[in-house]
């Protein structure tokens, strides 16, 4: 079957949604669009479905969200795990939509669907997952991407989004079907009827909250004054929620207007990710006005979180993901101790690509230090692992380089509400000490050395893109670099290939005879290699500069 018959038969069923219809006869005569949407099945893993909202079986419609359900249906209910599953969703559009569709096939699988009546963030899914004591869960959302894209997140009955193991077996009950006449779907007002499509009841959410409260070190933080952005989704109920209770007055809190309410276009920040500056601009703003002690933004998921704080100059300097998290390390250590609440053999979790400050941190405090693959997943698993042991209160804290924290077990997936009470606490306890975070992240950069991080990302498009990532990485293989920017390769590993106590993934990466290290890793939910940098000096500027010169050598490997 060509690309013109499979665009035949989806013109000929896919007609519950226009949107869909009107875009396939859109494209009817355009050869290279149609067979961007039916080239591949949307890329099924650890993280779901993502990918761009539209007709096809390349892109996200109710279609390709029914498939899966249908597959995770099949490989629940051939398992002994409770045949019920959460579900949630951020402010994307289709989002709705997709969540009904879930918990149609569900109920029509014998399986009850647990929604959440409005939106949500990840974390508070994770939450909902073991509360409810669900076999699985599901959230619709696609994170940080543009608004043009949406997702289909997996979670275990664990709160983790699911294993390799278990993403390869849902994945072949996935194959099993195709995309109109083998999946099992049910009304959806008739599976209320029938208790097997329930709404999520407030006390779920309310009770999340008091469980990242529980968290707190206690610190006082009536007279901290924020700036607070959800970045137009779905953090503003629970963050409200968790400062109210925590004692920041209400007068001390002003949410960004204009990215305030939820709202799928992100109209003030194309790329809602609070990584990036764009999308924290319109807070910075507003920040020159306000002058509040911290400025927080969290994503449309709500499960990473930004911060900006005074520069000293009369401006706010951002504080990028690493030094969050080893500013966060240092705060729950130094906390724990003054209180005397450090566990014995206290553990944090980190990634591979995260910084390397960490581990000499980690040590200053006995804490054992371990590192996972990319994916806060595996963050996750490792509590798991813990809790399994019987020693969940060894875990202290876990990060990742791209703005996920969470010092609890009682989610598996990184918390940017958490995060919101982690953030404000060390705030509030560094301003009774007359000091700012940034002080605060200079005196770590002094008594630890200036170790600086720095992150290049390369896009390709479309199925040639596809072969071009694929091409680049076979490429680094086949001739490993004995040099970059001028320094020799010390160390190559292979995580691929090589041996490294980690589970397979297709990243490299590269340690320099000056300490630096450079990793290569293919995204897994978009069409990019991020290249991460790595460098420490006696000086910002002397660590800058040698991530400059090996961004430069990494961008040649880009074009080659």
């Amino acid at each position: 079957m060509d690309y013109n018959d499979i665009l035949s038969l989806w013109l000929d069923r896919a007609v519950e949604d226009p949107d869909l219809t009107d875009e396939l006869r859109a494209i009817q005569s355009d050869p290279s669009a149609v067979e961007d949407r039916f080239y591949r099945d949307l890329a099924f893993g650890t993280g779901g479905l993502r990918g761009v909202i539209g007709a096809g079986t390349n892109r996200m419609n109710l279609y390709t969200v029914r498939r899966a359900t249908q597959g995770l249906a099949d490989y629940l209910n051939a398992t002994d795990l409770p045949k019920a599953v959460a579900i949630a969703h951020d402010s994307r559009h289709k989002g709705v939509l997709f969540c009904q569709e879930a918990a149609r096939v569900l109920a029509a699988n014998g399986i009850t669907a647990y929604l959440y009546p409005r939106l949500e963030p990840t974390p508070a899914l994770s939450w909902a997952v073991r509360y409810l004591h669900c076999g699985a869960g599901i959230c619709v959302t696609a994170s940080h991407n543009p608004a043009k894209y949406n997702g289909y997140k997996v979670y275990g009955a664990d709160g983790c989004q699911i294993t390799l193991e278990a993403a390869e077996k849902v994945l072949a009950a996935i194959n099993a079907h195709d995309y109109f006449d083998s999946i099992r779907l049910t009304d959806y007002n008739s599976a209320v009827s029938a208790g097997l499509i329930r709404t999520i009841e407030d006390n779920c959410l309310s009770d999340f909250v008091d469980a990242v409260l529980a968290l707190r070190p206690g610190n006082d933080v009536s007279k901290l004054k924020l700036v607070y952005t959800p970045l137009n989704g779905a953090g503003l109920e629970p963050v409200r929620m968790l400062l109210q209770r925590m004692g920041v007055p209400d007068e001390n809190v002003t949410v960004v207007p204009e990215q305030e309410q939820p709202d799928g276009n992100f109209p003030t920040c194309p790329y809602p990710n609070p990584e990036i500056r764009e999308a924290m601009e319109t807070g910075l703003r507003l920040c020159d006005t306000v002058h509040p002690d911290l400025m927080i933004g969290t994503d449309p998921d709500s499960d990473r979180m930004g911060a900006a704080v005074p520069d000293g100059q009369g401006g706010y300097r951002l504080i990028n993901g690493n030094e969050m998290g080893v500013l966060l390390l240092d705060y729950i250590c130094r906390s724990r101790v003054a209180k005397g609440t450090m566990p014995k053999h206290p553990v944090a979790v980190t990634t591979i690509v995260s910084t390397d400050m960490a581990t000499p941190i980690a040590a200053a405090y006995g804490v054992e230090l371990r590192r996972t693959l990319t994916g806060f997943k595996f963050i996750g698993e490792q509590i798991g692992l813990l809790e399994a042991a019987g020693e969940k209160d060894r875990y202290i804290f876990g990060f990742e380089e791209s703005y996920g924290y969470l010092s609890g077990a009682h989610v598996r997936d990184k918390d940017a509400v958490n995060a919101v009470m982690l953030a404000c606490e060390a705030a509030a306890w560094y301003a009774a000490q007359g000091k700012t975070l940034l002080d605060a992240v200079n005196d770590l950069y002094h008594q630890y050395g200036w170790y600086r991080n720095a992150l290049q990302s390369y896009t390709f498009e479309g199925e040639s893109g596809m072969h071009t990532m694929q091409h680049i990485m076979a490429e680094l293989r086949a001739e490993v670099p004995v040099e970059i920017a001028g320094y020799a390769v010390e160390r190559a590993v292979d995580y691929q290939n090589d041996a490294t106590g980690l589970p397979q993934a297709d990243v490299l990466e590269y340690r320099l005879s000056n300490g630096a290290k450079l990793m290569v890793r293919p995204s897994g939910t978009e069409p990019k290699i991020k290249v991460y940098l790595s460098a420490v000096g006696k000086s910002a500027a002397e660590a800058d500069g040698i991530n400059e010169a090996m961004a430069a050598a990494a961008a040649r490997w880009m074009r080659s």
